[in-house]
């Protein structure tokens, strides 16, 4: 498979997870405010209200939820962090927002594991 083929597949699969990860969440009763929500920090896959909370998803895909939780990294968590600081100044109560951040583990069944409010530690 060559290179361009393969980063095509995982671009679709990754945008399939996130699908599965915003309807599990909706389904909960927490839509989904941004998808792919961009600052200057970096990229947040998925933005949902929890009540009057804003909960900020971090969406990773693998064969299983373990080999997914592996993708994490704490400089990508660093960099997850940032974004949702920058994403917080956008809401009325600004830093005062309850707020978390969860990552969504999506295995290759498409079954989604939640780990909320991971912390800077993870």
């Amino acid at each position: 498979m060559t290179r361009q083929i393969r980063g095509s597949t995982n671009y679709h699969a990754g945008h399939a997870a996130e699908d599965i990860v915003a309807l599990k969440y909706a389904r909960a009763g927490q839509p989904t405010l941004a998808r792919r929500w961009r600052g200057q920090s970096g990229e947040i896959d998925l933005v949902a209200q929890d009540g009057d909370a804003i909960v900020f998803i971090e969406v990773k895909k693998s064969r299983t939820h373990a080999q997914a939780a592996e993708r994490l990294s704490a400089r990508q968590l660093n960099r997850i962090y940032g974004a949702s600081v920058e994403f917080l100044e956008t809401q009325p109560k600004g830093q005062l927002t309850d707020m978390r951040i969860d990552l969504a583990l999506v295995d290759g069944a498409g079954r989604v594991d939640v780990i909320e409010n991971i912390s800077m530690a993870a």
